[in-house]
C-alpha cells in the first residue's frame, strides 16, 4: 500500500530539506527521500568542510605571521590530522543538526534510492516514488506533489580517469589524509581559488591551469585581477588561457605529468579537477515522466514547475546559479507555491556570490562588464582597504570595494568586494538590491567606526567623487 503524502522531496541537501521544512510549516504532511546522508553536497562535500578546512587554513596563516602582532609564537606545526578531526567534527554536529529539525518539523526521512514512477496503479500521473535500498522493502510514496531536489556532482574531463590517489575531484580531495607536496589544480573558478588558496596557505605548492582568459571568469574583471595579484603573491603560479591535453597524462612513482595544449607540460603529486558540476538527473525516472531536460538539466518554469505541474523541481539539478541558498530559496518558492500561497520569481542579480579563499571575494548584481553589455551608462565608486582602520588593525589590507551604479537613474547595479570579510559583509549590499537603493542611500547609512563596513559607505560616496577617506 502506497503512503500518502502532499508533498514529497527526492534529495535531501539544503533545497531538498528547505523545502521540506517549508512546506511542513505550510501545513502540508511532508516526506523526504534520501540515498546518503541529509544536508548533500553542502554540507558533506561541498560548503561546510571546504570552509572548516580554510578556518585552519586562516589560523594557520595567522599564527605564522602572529610576530608582526608582537605576539612571539615558535616551531608552530601543522597538525593535519587534527584539522580533518575538527572538519568532521563540524559536519557531524552540523548532520545532527538537520535530523533534529526533520524531527521537528514532523517530517518522514526515507532512506534509500528514490525513483519515480510513470502512471500506474498507484496514481494515473506520474509521481509515485519507489524507494530501493537496504530494508526499504521497495516502499511506495504516493504525493500529490513531487519536488526533485537531486544535486550535482562533481564534473569529470575527458580523458581523465579520477583515482583519489593521482587524480581528484573535490569529493577525493576533502579524504585526503596527507597533504602533497605539491599539486596542479585545472580549473580558476570558486571551488578551484578557493582549494588553491586553502593548499597554498598550508605549505603546498600550487599550480592553477585555467582555459579562460582570467581566474573567476563570472566575477568582475578588477576583482579576477587582484586575486590573481594576490594568489601570485602567495605562491601560486597561475597559468590562464590554457588546456590541458588529456592524452598526455601519465601517473605514477609518486607525481603526475601532464601536457598543454600549447606544448608546456607539469608536473605535481595530485591533480584536482575543478571543473565544474554536473546535474544528477540519471536513473531517478525522469524518463517515465513528461519531465523535459535540456544541456542535462531538469527545464522548470519561473516558479520550478517542470512540464509535469505536480512535480517541480530545484537545485543544481536545474542549472543556473549552483549555490546552497539559491537552492534553499527555490525550495521556499516551491514549498510556498504548492501551497497556494502568492510567490516572486527568484532574480539572479539578487542573489550574492561568495569565494571564501584569502582574501574573500562577494559580489551580488552586475559586473561593470556586464552592466555596459546592458547598455547601461555606468559610474563607478572604488574604495581600498588600506585606507580602513579596521583593515589596519586585523593587519588584513589587500583588496577594496567597488560600486557601479546607473549614471543616468543613480539605481545601485552592482556591488564587488574583495578583502577581509568580504562574505559577511556583502548581506548590506544585497539587502540595498532589494530595496533598489543608489549609492547615495548606502552611504546614508552610518557606518559603525572602527569596522571593514565603512570601506562599502566610502565607496557609495565616492560614485559621486564624494569620498571622505581617499
Amino acid at each position: 500500500m502506497a503512503k500518502e503524502y502532499d508533498v514529497v522531496v527526492l534529495g535531501g541537501g539544503t533545497g531538498g530539506y528547505v523545502a521540506a521544512i517549508r512546506a511542513a510549516k505550510n501545513g502540508l504532511k511532508t516526506a523526504i527521500v534520501e540515498k546518503s546522508k541529509l544536508g548533500g553536497t553542502c554540507l558533506h562535500k561541498g560548503c561546510i568542510p571546504t570552509k572548516a578546512l580554510l578556518r585552519s587554513a586562516e589560523v594557520y596563516r595567522l599564527v605564522r605571521k602572529s610576530a608582526d602582532f608582537g605576539v612571539d609564537v615558535r616551531d608552530a606545526a601543522l597538525n593535519f590530522a587534527k584539522i580533518r578531526e575538527r572538519k568532521n567534527a563540524v559536519v557531524a554536529q552540523l548532520h545532527r543538526g538537520v535530523q533534529s529539525l526533520m524531527k521537528k518539523g514532523k517530517i518522514d526521512v526515507y532512506e534509500g534510492t528514490g525513483r519515480i514512477l510513470g502512471p500506474s496503479i498507484f496514481s494515473p500521473v506520474a509521481g509515485t516514488v519507489s524507494i530501493e535500498g537496504a530494508g526499504t522493502d521497495n516502499e511506495m510514496l504516493l504525493p500529490k506533489n513531487l519536488i526533485i531536489a537531486t544535486g550535482s556532482r562533481p564534473r569529470v574531463l575527458p580523458g581523465f580517469a579520477v583515482d583519489g590517489e593521482y587524480v581528484m575531484t573535490s569529493d577525493e580531495a576533502l579524504e585526503m589524509e596527507e597533504l602533497p607536496a605539491s599539486i596542479l589544480i585545472a580549473g580558476g573558478g570558486a571551488i578551484g581559488v578557493e582549494w588553491a588558496s586553502m593548499l597554498a596557505d598550508f605549505g603546498v605548492k600550487v599550480t592553477i591551469i585555467e582555459a579562460s582568459p582570467r581566474l573567476l571568469p563570472g566575477e568582475d574583471s578588477d576583482i579576477s585581477k587582484e586575486i590573481t595579484r594576490l594568489m601570485k603573491k602567495k605562491g601560486v603560479a597561475i597559468f590562464t588561457g590554457t588546456a590541458f591535453n588529456a592524452a598526455s597524462l601519465q601517473t605514477g612513482d609518486g607525481k603526475v605529468r601532464i601536457g598543454t595544449e600549447n606544448g608546456k607540460t607539469f608536473e605535481a603529486d595530485k591533480l584536482l579537477l575543478s571543473v565544474g558540476r554536473l546535474a544528477n538527473t540519471e536513473n531517478i525516472g525522469l524518463e517515465n515522466t513528461d519531465i523535459e531536460i535540456e544541456n542535462g538539466v531538469i527545464q522548470v518554469n519561473e516558479v520550478y514547475q517542470t512540464k509535469e505541474s505536480h512535480i517541480y523541481a530545484i537545485g543544481d539539478c536545474i542549472g543556473g546559479l549552483q549555490l546552497a541558498h539559491v537552492a534553499a530559496r527555490e525550495g521556499i518558492i516551491a514549498a510556498d507555491r504548492i501551497a497556494g500561497k502568492s510567490v516572486d520569481p527568484l532574480d539572479d542579480t539578487m542573489v550574492p556570490k561568495c569565494v571564501y579563499s584569502n582574501p574573500e571575494i562577494a559580489s551580488v548584481g552586475l559586473t561593470e562588464e556586464k552592466a555596459k553589455e546592458k547598455g547601461y551608462d555606468v559610474k563607478i565608486g572604488r574604495f581600498s582597504f588600506q585606507a580602513v582602520g579596521k583593515a589596519l588593525v586585523y593587519g588584513e589590507t589587500d583588496g577594496f570595494v567597488k560600486i557601479v551604479a546607473d549614471a543616468k537613474t543613480d539605481d545601485l547595479l552592482g556591488v564587488h568586494i574583495i578583502g577581509p570579510h568580504a562574505t559577511d559583509m556583502i548581506s548590506e549590499a544585497g539587502l540595498a538590491r532589494v530595496l533598489d537603493a543608489a549609492p547615495w542611500e548606502v552611504a546614508m547609512n552610518i557606518h559603525p567606526h572602527p569596522t571593514l563596513s565603512e570601506a562599502i559607505g566610502e565607496a557609495a560616496l565616492a560614485v559621486d567623487g564624494l569620498e571622505i577617506h581617499a
